[in-house]
């Protein structure tokens, strides 16, 4: 076989890998708007996306989704104020700070922190953060706070990471000192790779569903204070999906068309923050 036959297969391999990579998540998005929409057309897009009750048990039924899309963006907003800050200055510390003989513990530490199951940290907010905060979105925010940590700290740490060295060296050579390097020229460098863990962060956030579902109360009404319990958008599907049928289920799959279009929002308003930046 030469190479420009082997080339050839490679690039039909490469090829097959990436349409079936967008084939899935084409897949995905045509199933929850189809069998999502329905739901839309019988209660109303406005009664849906603003109603503030949610009881399926009721004659007639009631289908407001606004408390979830309250609370999912209430403890994903806390999450981020928790976990961005502390990833972050994490991610300096190991890349500009941290001796080389911590150095190994400290990152098999984070890389163990995301390889720790959804439920085992579920588990762990109710013994530790539940007794002192209750079963309230504080508890959900400061949990998913921690949850988010591995995503972010990898991310940042290897922007960090990839910028040349020579932009640090650069900086001390004329006067600055290694704080002020670090993050008036490193930082700044690196910021698009920083930017992408934040977005991945919020992702993993706005879709935890298993250790909310166990520590934030997953009450389908108005959130009205931190301490106070509340449904995210993720919850109301795993609660209730296993026993609706007819519109409760369509309910729930638009449920789901609603939490799609907060990840592509997200998602899309990255790429035009670096669109911008360029």
């Amino acid at each position: 076989m030469n190479n420009q036959v082997k080339e050839k297969l490679m690039n039909i391999v490469f090829f097959m890998a990436a349409f079936t990579s967008i084939l899935a998540v084409s897949l995905i998005c045509i199933f929850l708007f189809v069998n999502g929409f329905p739901a839309f057309a019988k209660i109303g897009t406005l009664n849906f996306l603003l109603g503030t009750e949610w009881s399926p048990s009721d004659t007639p039924s009631l289908f407001g989704i606004l408390p979830m899309i309250v609370g999912s963006l209430y403890i994903t907003a806390g999450a981020i104020l928790i976990g961005v800050p502390i990833g972050i200055l994490t991610a300096v510390y190991l890349s500009h700070v941290c001796p080389k003989k911590l150095y190994k513990k400290m990152k098999s530490g984070v890389e163990l922190l995301a390889g720790i199951p959804s439920v085992i940290y579920g588990f762990f907010g109710m013994v530790t953060i539940v007794p002192f905060t209750g079963n309230s979105i504080l508890s959900a925010c400061i949990l998913l706070g921690i949850m988010i940590l591995p995503t972010i700290i990898g991310l940042a740490e290897s922007a960090l990471k990839a910028v040349p060295e020579q932009y640090y060296e650069g900086a001390l050579a004329l006067g600055a000192g290694h704080y002020r390097s670090v993050f008036y020229v490193v930082f700044p460098a690196a910021k698009s790779g920083i930017m992408a863990s934040i977005v991945l962060g919020i992702g993993r956030a706005i879709g935890e569903t298993m250790a909310v579902i166990m520590v934030a109360g997953n009450q389908a009404r108005m959130p009205v204070s931190l301490f106070k319990g509340a449904r995210t958008l993720t919850a109301n599907i795993v609660i209730e999906m296993g026993y609706a049928a007819e519109l409760h289920r369509e309910a729930l799959i638009a449920t789901g068309v609603v939490l799609l279009v907060f990840i592509l929002i997200i998602n899309l308003s990255f790429s035009a923050l670096k669109r911008g930046e360029n």
